[in-house]
């Protein structure tokens, strides 16, 4: 029997841009070993359509849509955004801000305000949407594994929810940053650990 209980759990998509699994995105040639390697835009579809059968919410977490000069006064600016102030990752109108073809939004899918930085949760509806919907499982798969996926997921736990990590769904710039999600970071936080496969099952089981 699955430990979920589907209608009180959503999968959350963080960031499944063109410009991060595309092959002419802006952030492919950074991260195209690790998504090639772990098979992330095909376990991405399996996960997708597997809580889909099951009536599971799918929620998108998209970062901002950038625009230049978003950042140039910021006062305390993450070195995450490529360290430069004029980072157009992701940019407003552009076809690297569309979600990757194979991985769309379709009717009954959420998609929750845009992120700044890191965090899904940080300063958008996300939080409200999950508890309009009565939810307190989340499952989180997407891009990148040592900035938006461990920081939402760090703070879906601070928030109260169960945090399940699909660990062969996530992306990154290369191997080690996935290694110190998935072996050091999120097992001192998370709940649950699981590839997409055994995600599934649970939800057949």
């Amino acid at each position: 029997m699955s430990t979920y209980q589907n209608e009180r759990t959503a999968l959350i998509l963080i960031d499944p841009f063109n410009d991060f699994l595309s092959e002419n995105g802006k952030l492919w040639p950074f991260v195209k070993e690790t998504v090639e390697a772990g098979n992330v835009i095909a376990n991405l579809k399996k996960v997708l359509t597997a809580a889909r059968k099951h009536k599971i919410q799918v929620v998108y977490a998209p970062h901002r849509h950038t625009q230049k000069g978003d950042y140039l006064n910021w006062k305390f600016f993450s070195p995450s955004h490529n360290g430069t102030k004029n980072f157009t990752v992701f940019e407003k109108g552009s076809w690297g801000a569309e979600f990757h073809p194979e991985l769309l939004a379709v009717e009954g899918d959420l998609i929750a305000q845009n992120h700044w930085t890191a965090s899904g949760f940080a300063n958008t509806d996300l939080d409200f949407l999950l508890k309009m919907y009565d939810i307190d499982h989340i499952i989180i798969a997407g891009m990148r594994a040592n900035t938006c996926i461990d920081s939402t997921a760090r703070y879906g736990v601070e928030l109260g929810y169960h945090v399940t990590l699909i660990k062969d769904g996530i992306g990154a710039f290369n191997q080690e940053e996935i290694r110190a999600t998935v072996e050091t970071n999120f097992p001192n936080y998370g709940h649950s650990l699981l590839s997409a496969e055994e995600f599934i099952k649970t939800l057949e089981s």
